[in-house]
């Protein structure tokens, strides 16, 4: 049978791909213009927003920013170094959607594909001119420099559907990705940044791509709907034949497009103790815009409670980059066999 051996959750925001000198202030533009900033269960316009809390100007100059930007990227170089120690013969990545491949066609709480391989392709300069301020640049740090074709476990994700569905899920499956706005149907940001900044590009570790709809109305998944999905992905993989070492990976998060630290600390807090009903009781309100993405982690959290695994480091960095208090607050966590 296979054992799930570990894995990691990552934060994939743009500020994690550049530096704070180059486009956190320009990522602030945007928030700027923003006038449906969704903080704490209700949407702000950007003045709203910074009568409604504290000045975060402390938390936005050059020195702070360098320095959460130091403390990131040694957290993603201790992902890889993890990841490479616990030996992963194939990886299952939960991740969420935005319109990049599903559209409003299909929009499933939970998809699972199952071909024999996606294609993770780069940004042509016409997409990349089409990005609002500060994501350019950010976007490359998702994509190869070329054309790669990256392997999937076909079998694995095929047993995966056939034991959810016996678990009382319908999961959508994808044997073929559509072909998405980019026109290319190329493996989305949420999968493509794991391989490009924490396992490496030339990594050839086969993955299941696990779609979860964080963001778009009306089928998000709730809390305890993600976390109870989570356990029947941890059990279908542990009863899959072959005798391999499997990862768990949740992409995405935390608080964003607002940072939300009192949120993100409980959550990482209810992480460590596998507070089970913490994590099934967040309210649909609160997961809202970027934050939506905790519902990656909750599945990711049942998964490897189900399979026994405890969490063995913990790095928090809210990264601010306005005086309202939006940015990015990012996580990274590793699971690991007691």
């Amino acid at each position: 049978m296979a054992t799930i051996v570990g894995g990691f959750g990552s934060s994939h925001g743009p500020q994690l791909k550049v530096a704070p000198s180059e486009e956190w202030i320009n990522r602030g533009i945007a928030d700027r213009r923003n006038d449906s900033l969704w903080y704490q269960g209700r949407t702000y316009t950007y003045d709203e927003l910074a009568a409604a809390r504290e000045d975060f100007s402390h938390e936005i100059t050059p020195e702070v920013m360098q320095a959460r930007w130091e403390r990131t990227q040694q957290a993603l170089d201790d992902l890889g170094r993890i990841a490479a120690e616990q030996q992963y013969d194939a990886l299952v990545i939960v991740s969420s959607d935005h319109k990049e491949i599903f559209g409003d066609e299909l929009l499933a709480p939970f998809a699972v594909y199952w071909g024999d391989s996606v294609e993770h392709i780069p940004f042509d300069e016409e997409h990349l001119a089409e990005m609002s301020p500060g994501l350019a640049k950010a976007a490359l740090g998702d994509v190869p420099d070329r054309v790669i074709t990256r392997p999937v476990n076909a079998d694995l994700a095929r047993h995966i559907i056939d034991e959810t569905l016996n678990s009382g899920f319908d999961p959508a499956a994808s044997r073929l990705l559509p072909a998405g706005r980019y026109k290319n149907g190329g493996v989305p940001h949420g999968w493509g940044f794991i391989y490009q900044r924490i396992l490496g590009q030339e990594n050839m570790v086969p993955m299941v791509p696990i779609f979860v709809n964080t963001f778009w109305e009306p089928t998000p998944p709730s809390a305890s709907r993600s976390y109870d999905f989570g356990v029947a992905l941890g059990k279908a993989i542990m009863s899959f034949p072959q005798d391999i070492r499997v990862g768990l990976v949740a992409s995405g998060g935390l608080s964003h497009f607002v940072v939300d630290e009192e949120l993100d600390r409980a959550f990482i807090t209810a992480l460590e103790d596998n507070d089970e009903a913490y994590l099934r009781s967040i309210p649909a309100n609160l997961l809202t815009a970027g934050t939506s993405e905790l519902r990656n982690w909750i599945a990711v959290a049942g998964a490897a409670n189900a399979a026994g695994l405890k969490i063995s480091q913990v790095t928090y960095e809210p990264a601010y980059r306005t005086e309202a208090g939006t940015g990015n607050a990012m996580g990274f966590v590793t699971w690991a066999a007691e």
